[in-house]
């Protein structure tokens, strides 16, 4: 059993009282943010059974799933009458209960997993939970986060708590050095794919090794976001001087109290003796520029190798049924070469690459050359998209032939008017390749890094963007 890890002390640290008769643990919860999608339900729930919203300062809201990427789009009353009902709901609920709301045109919207780091709301040794499965991306600044259904999510709003079992803790060690043109996302697919979709279930993942300290905090973000894609429950980095530094100044930090903060986190972190329930090791050294081929994250391959075609490939016992299913939704063999494969559309942005570091290396490729495919450029909030265009990322973009677009989920999933048409199949920087993901049925979504969404845009199908990054034209 894990012992002096992060998770461990803050768990003791937030534990109320003795478990409860299920045997979970009653825990006290920092806060909650919220978007449109799951938190009206929970809202209902509280109002059926007369309970109020305990602390209201301990939680903030966005819009990101639903709302357009379009100014014309943004319009009110919104074009789908649902997506309007939600927007409506969720202003209603924020100004009922005196929730900080960070709206469209205050300069602080955008895809929730994105505005709240930048915001500075999320501190190390602190717990959060939302109505939304990628909350294990605060996990990047040392804190216990995870997402939560609606009535989990209403219980917290009511009684600033939760309960949950205490997962099991395995430590992911990273070495070794990074490649030119591998990103986080390349390390998180290939982590996924070595240790199998199923590793994660009933662990925490913590992250750590040289190869993390040495990633800012954007970096280690992405690697958080996706933490939930191997099933764990939460994911989480011990606390530094890159999350230090990067909480300094924001909105939301402490102003006066800093030095009290880094006291407690240092407080807080696994102890150098710490006692895991398992322990791996990943050499980064190995990783090149992966993307997915199939319907899941670790159906992956690194971009000069070919799609499987040995059962030896599949490393984590995949049914054959699941691997034959993969294929033939996806329209592909075994054994093809994915650099052969032609795209009809590309999504830069998403929680897991919508940050700023992440529109600068896309552009980093485009700089100077045109796309071959549309192109939808979409930056996680409007403090990402104020600072990219102060930089000139956004005319790099146009001027490639791309769309530059404001904040939102868009691509990432079907819930906004960005999606998928027919069989199209899409290269994006998103977090999911699931069946019908991007909004069609039939749609086929190829998950990847910024650098090869940019590469890919250039050649209109699947490319390598080491070979831009050398200064090759083509």
């Amino acid at each position: 059993m894990a012992e002096r890890t992060l998770l461990d002390n803050v768990w003791r640290l937030h534990k109320i009282g003795d478990p409860l008769p299920s045997g979970e643990d009653h825990i006290y919860v920092t806060g909650q943010p919220f978007h449109e999608v799951t938190s009206a339900p929970a809202f209902e729930e509280l109002r059926e059974n007369g309970i109020p919203i305990r602390s209201p300062d301990k939680h903030a809201a966005v819009t990101d799933h639903v709302i357009p990427t379009t100014t014309e789009g943004r319009k009110r009353p919104l074009a789908k009458e649902k997506d309007e009902i939600m927007m409506a709901e969720l202003e209603k609920n924020t100004l009922e209960n005196k929730i900080q709301y960070f709206a469209p045109g205050s300069g602080k919207q955008g895809v929730c997993h994105v505005v709240f780091p930048e915001m500075g709301m999320i501190w190390p040794g602190t717990i959060w939970i939302m109505g939304d499965s990628h909350t294990s991306t605060y996990g990047a600044f040392g804190a216990v986060a995870f997402g939560v259904g609606t009535t989990e999510a209403g219980f917290g709003m009511g009684a600033d708590s939760t309960s949950m079992t205490k997962p099991k803790v395995r430590r992911i060690d990273y070495v070794g050095n990074i490649q030119p043109g591998v990103s986080a996302k390349d390390i998180t697919l290939y982590t996924i794919r070595e240790l199998g979709l199923k590793a994660g279930l009933k662990h925490a993942h913590e992250l750590g090794g040289p190869v993390i300290e040495n990633m800012d905090m954007e970096a280690r973000l992405t690697m958080c976001n996706m933490g939930v894609e191997i099933n764990a429950r939460l994911c989480y980095i011990n606390p530094d001087k890159v999350t230090y530094d990067f909480l300094k100044g924001r909105p939301f930090a402490p102003k006066r109290d800093m030095d009290k903060l880094i006291e407690y986190a240092d407080s807080i972190k696994s102890a150098h003796d710490a006692v895991y329930d398992d322990r791996v090791t990943i050499d980064v050294s190995k990783v090149e520029p992966m993307l997915s081929w199939g319907i899941t994250p670790d159906f992956s391959v690194g971009i000069s190798e070919k799609t499987p075609y040995r059962k030896s490939q599949f490393k984590n016992g995949e049914d054959p049924w699941t691997i034959l299913d993969a294929y033939t939704y996806m329209g592909l063999a075994p054994g093809t070469d994915m650099r052969e494969v032609p795209v009809d559309v590309v999504f830069i942005g998403s929680c897991t690459n919508g940050r700023l570091t992440d529109l600068r290396a896309a552009a980093n490729i485009l700089k100077g050359r045109k796309i071959a495919v549309k192109t939808l450029v979409v930056p996680g909030s409007e403090q990402v998209k104020y600072d990219a265009e102060q930089e000139g990322l956004d005319r790099i973009f146009l001027e490639a032939g791309a769309e530059w677009r404001e904040p939102g989920c868009s691509m990432c999933l079907g819930m906004s008017p960005d999606v998928l048409v027919g069989y199209q199949r899409s290269c994006s920087t998103s977090n999911r390749p699931f069946k019908g993901r991007q909004g069609s049925p039939t749609g086929r979504t190829h998950i990847c890094s910024p650098e090869m969404a940019a590469a890919t845009a250039i050649d209109g199908k699947f490319s390598d963007p080491r070979k831009y990054l050398r200064g090759e034209s083509q």
